[in-house]
């Protein structure tokens, strides 16, 4: 394992788009981490991204979650994958960095958390929204009790319908383990309970559409947490609009908030008072979430390197429950009680 000041090595599991596009070029742009393999099922991208990246090793995962030159792993394989690849990792010592969700299922994420209470390694979730300055300062707002008592937090992620060309992973039952709900509803999801604090859920009721696919191409959720809170969730494959919609709005009796951009108004005074705070938050999308990515692979290295420390990730045996009471919910067509 990395020492304090050492430059760290990492290995990629998997070589799809979110390994080409975010995670390698912002791993490129940094001198204290080396990327010294990547793994695949297909060999021919995996050689293809090796090339284009300089990284000469292109070894299969056991070699990869095995090689003691690997201070850790990012593992950005189909989400069937997470669990096993995360496990392996943890039991030969290493650091894992593991994209949405940890597990198809409740137990397999509360499976990944043991393996980490028993490993040298960290597990850290690829959920980059905890890095945006805009959730930080609302999940701030919320803690602080600024809007009051919470009634209700609404989210949605709409992405705009494209011509499907192949059938991929994503569409595969087996392997993605649900559509929009398991791909778009999972992050959207673990934003809202991590700005109210991971709290408890109590009931949920989903609605599932669409059938193109093996899986649902829309999805729509219902939930109450114990302390009353109304979650509303909407997640769609096929948005029919000018742009894809990411957007959280919440309620209270004090105030309300919705983000991007992060807007804060609180009554005060008979009158609407904009108490959005003043520091730098970036306005624009393409900063917003890069610099997110940018903060969470920093958070990684940082965990890697002996100089922070990664929370257990056991919120999400609990969002796993969740997902899989939704599905539950839309098959047999009823609410559906957790606690």
């Amino acid at each position: 394992m990395a020492n304090k000041g050492d430059r760290v090595r990492v290995g990629l599991a998997g070589a799809g788009a979110i390994t080409q596009v975010v995670h390698l070029p912002i791993l490129a742009e940094r001198d204290d981490v080396e990327v010294v393999a990547v793994a695949d099922i297909d060999d021919l991208k995996a050689n293809t991204i090796g090339g284009r990246f300089g990284i000469e090793r292109i070894v299969d995962d056991e070699a990869l979650c095995s090689a003691e030159d690997i201070d850790g792993v990012l593992i950005c394989a189909p989400s069937y994958r997470h669990q096993d690849l995360a496990v392996s990792a943890l039991a030969a010592g290493k650091h894992v960095l593991v994209e949405r969700p940890l597990s198809l299922s409740a137990a397999g994420a509360r499976a990944v958390v043991e393996a980490a209470t028993q490993s040298e390694g960290s597990v850290v979730m690829g959920l980059a929204h905890r890095f945006r300055p805009d959730v930080s300062a609302l999940r701030a707002f919320i803690a602080g009790g600024e809007l009051g008592e919470l009634s209700a937090v609404q989210a949605s992620w709409l992405n705009r319908k494209v011509r499907q060309v192949r059938t991929t992973w994503r569409q595969l039952a087996e392997q993605a383990g649900g559509g929009a709900l398991m791909d778009l509803g999972v992050q959207a999801l673990d934003l809202v309970l991590w700005l109210l604090g991971y709290p408890s859920v109590r009931t949920v009721r989903a609605r599932l559409y669409g059938d193109e696919f093996e899986v649902e191409e829309e999805a729509h959720l219902d939930a109450e947490t114990e302390d009353g809170v109304t979650i509303s969730l909407a997640a769609s494959w096929r948005f029919h609009g000018a742009a894809d919609i990411h957007s959280v709005r919440v309620l209270g009796s004090e105030g309300g908030a919705t983000l991007p951009p992060l807007s804060v108004y609180k009554q005060l005074g008979g009158r609407p008072l904009d108490v959005t705070p003043r520091q730098p938050i970036p306005r624009g999308g393409e900063d917003l979430f890069t610099n997110a990515y940018r903060r969470q692979i920093d958070h990684f290295i940082r965990v890697m390197a002996g100089e922070a420390e990664a929370a257990l990730p056991e919120g999400q045996i609990a969002l796993m429950g969740l997902i899989e009471s939704a599905y539950r919910s839309a098959e047999e067509g009823r609410e559906v009680q957790l606690s």
